[in-house]
C-alpha cells in the first residue's frame, strides 16, 4: 500500500471515529456529538418560528441564514458519513458500504434533512414541492437517541417488543373496523348526513376506542348507544394493551441491567491496567504471541481515544494501555499491603536495601519513585520520597494499609 493510500485510510478512519457515537473520554467525538445536537435543534426551532408571521416579518434574514448554516451542515455530516462508510458500516467492499448507509434508515433520514434546501435551485419549477420535503427534517430529532443512553433505552424497550406492539396495533385496527361498520348499519337511517359511509364510522370509531372523544359524530339511536357504550369499555382495554407492553419492557431492561451486575460480581473477575513504552518486550507483537499465564487475558486495548479488540491482527505499539483478566481464585484470602514513603528523617533513608534492619515477616514488594515502578534489589539505596509496598503482618509506622 502506497504511503499516500495509507494516511488517507487513516484519515476516514479518523472521520469514522469523530462523526460516530463516542464515549464519555473520547473528547473529539462527543464534542461532534454536542455539536450536531445543537445544529439539529436549531434548525427545528428556525423551522418553528419562521411559521409566525410577526417573527418572520422582523427575523426572517437571521433565520433564513441559521437555516442555510444548519442545512449546510447537515451536508456535510452526511459527506463525512459517505466517505467513512467503509468503517460505520463494514461490508466486503467498500460499495457495499456505502449503499449500506445509503438505503438504511439513518442514512434517508440524513439525505432528506438536506436534499430537498437545495433541490429548487437545480428545479426552480418544483419548489413548492420540495418545500413540503423540507419537513422530513424533523426526523432527524431520532438521531439524538443514538447519543444519550436514557432515551437509547426507550428506542431498544420499543424495538425488543415490536413484535407485540404490532400485534396489539392490529387488534386495535380489526375493533376499529368491525366497530365502525356495525355503527354505520344501525346509525345510518337515523342519521345519513352525519354516517355517511364507512369511513364516517371509522372516524367515530378511532375518537371513541382512543378515548378522545371529539362528540362531533355520536349515536342517538338506542341500540347505537348502547354498542357505542361497550365499544367505548373495549377501547380502554385495547390502549392499555401497548401501554402494558412498553411498561413490562422497562421493567425488564431494568431487570436484565440487575441481573448483568449480579452476575459480575459473582463471577469475581479482577482487572489490571499496564501501559507499553518503548523498551518494553511486548511491543511489536500480536496477543497470541505474549505467552501470557493460564487463566489471564487479554481484554482490550487503549490506544489513543480508541478501544481495540485484541485479534490475530493486532500489532501492539508503545503506548498502548492493556487491559488483562483473571478470574479471582475461589479459596484467595485478601491481600494487605503497606504502603510507605520514606521521608527525610526516616532511618531507612539512603540505606540499602540488603542493609536493612527489616522484619522476617516483611517483604519490600515494590517501590515507586518519579512515577516509576522499581522492582526491589539489594543493590538498590532508598531516597527521600521513595514508596514502598510491603507485603507484612506488622503496622510499621506512617504507614497506610492497601487492601488488594
Amino acid at each position: 500500500m502506497k504511503a499516500e493510500d495509507k494516511e488517507l485510510n487513516t484519515l476516514r478512519k479518523w472521520i469514522a471515529h469523530v462523526v460516530d457515537i463516542g464515549s464519555t473520554e473520547d473528547v473529539p467525538s462527543r464534542a461532534y456529538d454536542f455539536t450536531i445536537t445543537a445544529i439539529i435543534l436549531i434548525n427545528l426551532a428556525v423551522a418553528l418560528l419562521s411559521t409566525f408571521e410577526s417573527v418572520d416579518s422582523r427575523y426572517g434574514a437571521l433565520l433564513d441564514r441559521l437555516e442555510s448554516i444548519t442545512v449546510a451542515f447537515f451536508a456535510l455530516d452526511y459527506v463525512l458519513r459517505l466517505i467513512s462508510a467503509k468503517y460505520l458500516y463494514p461490508r466486503p467492499t467498500e460499495l457495499r458500504s456505502i449503499l449500506a448507509y445509503v438505503f438504511s434508515f439513518a442514512g434517508i433520514i440524513d439525505l432528506l434533512s438536506f436534499l430537498p434546501y437545495y433541490l429548487p435551485f437545480f428545479f426552480p419549477a418544483g419548489a413548492v414541492a420540495f418545500r413540503m420535503f423540507r419537513v422530513v427534517r424533523i426526523f432527524r430529532l431520532f438521531r439524538i437517541t443514538a447519543y444519550y443512553d436514557s432515551l437509547n433505552a426507550i428506542a431498544e424497550v420499543l424495538s425488543s417488543k415490536k413484535q407485540q406492539l404490532m400485534s396489539s396495533v392490529f387488534i386495535i385496527l380489526v375493533l376499529m373496523l368491525s366497530s365502525s361498520l356495525c355503527m354505520y348499519s344501525v346509525e345510518h337511517e337515523a342519521q345519513p348526513e352525519v354516517f355517511k359511509n364507512a369511513f364516517s364510522g371509522i372516524w367515530w370509531s378511532v375518537s371513541t376506542l382512543l378515548t378522545v372523544g371529539y362528540g362531533d359524530i355520536y349515536p342517538i339511536t338506542p341500540l347505537g348507544m348502547a354498542l357505542g357504550t361497550l365499544i367505548t369499555f373495549l377501547g380502554v382495554g385495547m390502549v392499555a394493551i401497548p401501554t402494558g407492553i412498553i411498561s413490562a419492557g422497562f421493567v425488564e431492561q431494568y431487570a436484565r441491567v440487575q441481573s448483568n451486575a449480579t452476575m459480575a460480581q459473582e463471577r469475581d473477575v479482577r482487572f489490571i491496567k499496564l501501559r507499553l513504552d518503548g523498551k518494553d518486550a511486548w511491543v511489536g507483537r500480536s496477543p497470541a504471541e505474549l505467552n501470557l499465564p493460564r487463566g489471564v487475558l487479554l481484554t482490550a486495548v487503549h490506544r489513543g481515544h480508541e478501544i481495540l479488540i485484541p485479534d490475530e491482527t493486532l500489532v501492539l505499539e508503545a503506548g498502548d494501555v492493556l487491559i488483562l483478566g483473571s478470574e479471582a481464585l475461589p479459596d484467595a484470602a485478601p491481600v494487605s499491603l503497606r504502603e510507605l514513603v520514606l521521608l527525610e528523617k526516616s532511618p531507612w533513608n539512603g540505606q540499602y536495601i540488603r542493609d536493612l534492619d527489616i522484619s522476617r515477616q516483611t517483604l519490600i514488594v515494590m517501590v515507586k519513585r518519579g512515577g516509576k515502578l522499581l522492582r526491589p534489589k539489594g543493590s538498590m539505596r532508598l531516597r527521600t520520597g521513595d514508596t514502598l509496598l510491603l507485603h507484612t503482618k506488622e503496622n510499621p509506622a506512617h504507614s497506610t494499609e492497601l487492601k488488594l
